[in-house]
């Protein structure tokens, strides 16, 4: 059994569900445990890990991370070393520090790595403190990745930052290492294949013209902010109807996707949707005509692919085109291709807000749980 501090009173939760693996496009990747807990004071704890990092990518970095949840599931402390990122090609020792509140549920604490590279975890440890001030040791399962991996799985973590929420991503690969700073190997997370996007800048696009240039970055900025707030959610989280005049989440990337579309076939082909195409897009751009029931049942990443697939689409005929055709009035509108794409641009920030209201609205899923209270 886990060696328990005596000062404070765990709750040692079993959770009876499914472990259901979303495997997701992204270009970092975490790992984590988690240690459900309560305290009824406050106390300090760290978490102390060696890190390495072989990368030629200037962005690449690693971290180790620690985030306190507390008991309405919103986050209290939270730690990723982003403005300390690990770069250094040696093995040295980090922590991170926090505080455990009086209304805390679960410590969650691991690593991660952002970009291309090869990164190294060993040697995990965890402290909490004692009704002494003492920072006392706190028992890790697998803590110097001795155990094999099964199936590419890191035996007793679990890829994510949530519980619970098993997310893998693609362009990422882990295996054992015979490097190590403590027994015979080490972590090692490889990422390749990950293009880094230019981010906090308009405009200078490669291939197209300033004004196009300028949409395009805009364009992409938009559907970035979209995809990292729903990149990381379940089929029940994407499926979640909050009430019945909302959305769900996962139609509302389908919308997107297909307005989006249409506005392809406007102003690069002068022309509006055809029976076929309007049979494949039509409910998912008119979300009241039954979309919201049709575009279910599909983890996200399903979605983001549609969606990804017709900007791809955008951006290559964009840049076949230049900023006098940009000014060009489209079809029998008196609106300019200029201005449809300038719609497309804020129509994504519109249904950004909408998704960002409804997804701090859904409700935990249902789990059976089994208490079983541990009490010095």
């Amino acid at each position: 059994m886990k060696k328990l501090l005596s000062s404070l009173f765990f709750l040692i939760v079993l959770t009876i569900q499914a472990q259901k693996q979303v495997v997701i496009s992204n270009d970092w990747v975490a790992f984590r445990q988690t240690v459900d807990i309560q305290t009824k004071v406050k106390k300090k704890f760290k978490v102390v890990a060696s890190v390495k990092v072989e990368t030629n990518e200037p962005k690449a970095w690693a971290g180790i991370w620690s985030r306190i949840d507390n008991k309405t599931d919103e986050v209290g402390f939270f730690d990723n070393m982003g403005d300390r990122p690990i770069k250094l090609n040696t093995w040295q020792t980090y922590t991170v520090e926090g505080t455990i509140d009086a209304d805390s549920k679960a410590l969650n604490f691991g690593g991660l790595c952002s970009y291309n590279g090869k990164f190294y975890f060993d040697k995990f440890e965890l402290f909490i403190e004692n009704a002494k001030g003492i920072l006392e040791p706190y028992t890790i399962m697998n803590a110097s990745f001795e155990m094999p991996l099964k199936n590419g799985e890191i035996q007793k973590w679990e890829f994510g930052t949530r519980k619970g929420k098993i997310t893998k991503v693609k362009e990422y690969s882990a295996k054992l290492d015979k490097s190590a700073v403590a027994g015979n190997a080490s972590l090692l997370l490889e990422g390749t294949g990950i293009v880094v996007k230019e981010t906090g800048k308009i405009g200078n696009v490669e291939g197209a013209s300033p004004q196009i240039g300028a949409m395009i970055s805009m364009l992409e900025d938009l559907k970035s902010r979209v995809e990292r707030t729903v990149k990381n959610m379940n089929q029940y989280e994407t499926d979640y109807l909050h009430d019945e005049k909302a959305n769900r989440i996962g139609s509302l990337i389908m919308h997107l996707a297909a307005a989006e579309k249409y506005y392809q076939v406007l102003t690069f082909e002068n022309r509006d949707f055809t029976p076929d195409e309007k049979a494949k897009w039509g409910t998912a751009l008119d979300l009241d005509k039954g979309g919201r029931d049709e575009w279910k049942g599909h983890e996200i990443q399903y979605y983001l692919d549609i969606y990804n697939e017709v900007r791809n689409k955008t951006i290559s005929e964009l840049k076949k085109r230049d900023d006098v055709w940009f000014n060009q009035l489209v079809m029998k509108e008196e609106i300019t291709n200029h201005y449809c794409w300038f719609h497309v641009m804020e129509h994504q920030s519109s249904h950004l807000g909408q998704i960002l209201f409804l997804k701090k609205r859904i409700p935990p899923q249902k789990e059976v749980i089994l208490e079983q209270k541990i009490k010095n």
